[in-house]
């Protein structure tokens, strides 16, 4: 496996070292040393989490508040998503900018998103498996959001021909400057 910073302060992409031929590929997805040595982060994940959705489907932007922040290691088993995650952390030099990346299961990237990020993405191919480990377990009570077209984060999000599928509670999120920062 292969770690590369971003922007963000504990913020990397993993690109993990596939093995293909004519059966297929193979490869490793997650090896708690290597990411420790890569990173220097000690973070045991507790809780994997699946979602499949059709083309236009955007999730987010999400987020857990308090001790309930959760750290994330994100990855699309199947087509393509574009991954956006914004930092959230008032203490931060990059507080209230994003990151915007294409994930896909051809190239089998993952993102590792620190505690203290909203996160979010958009179905970019017909159908996406989306998966990701949590270091910490969802709370209902901890939930939290913004809205996903919020000016202030100016997000790039591309225009589909067929609009987006949001849910009714992803649509009324409220905006960046509304939320108390973690």
């Amino acid at each position: 496996m292969r770690v590369e910073s971003t922007l963000f302060k504990d913020c990397f992409v993993l690109h993990p070292q596939v093995f293909r031929d004519e059966r297929g590929y193979f490869f490793e997805s997650f090896n708690q040393g290597s990411f420790e040595q890569q990173t220097g982060l000690k973070t045991q994940f507790i809780q994997d989490n699946q979602s499949y959705s059709q083309r236009g489907t955007l999730r987010g932007l999400h987020f857990q508040t308090g001790v309930c922040q959760q750290a994330k290691l994100v990855r699309v088993i199947q087509g393509e998503v574009l991954d956006v995650i914004v930092d959230l952390r008032q203490d931060s030099p990059t507080f209230g900018q994003h990151l915007a990346m294409v994930l896909n299961g051809v190239e089998q990237k993952q993102l590792f998103v620190p505690r203290g990020f909203a996160h979010g993405f958009l179905v970019l191919s017909e159908t996406a498996i989306f998966a990701y480990k949590c270091d910490n377990y969802y709370n209902k009570e901890a939930e939290g959001g913004i809205y996903y077209k919020d000016p202030i984060l100016a997000i790039d999000w591309p225009q589909l021909e067929q609009g987006y599928i949001i849910s009714d509670k992803d649509a009324i999120l409220p905006s960046f400057n509304t939320i108390q920062p973690l």
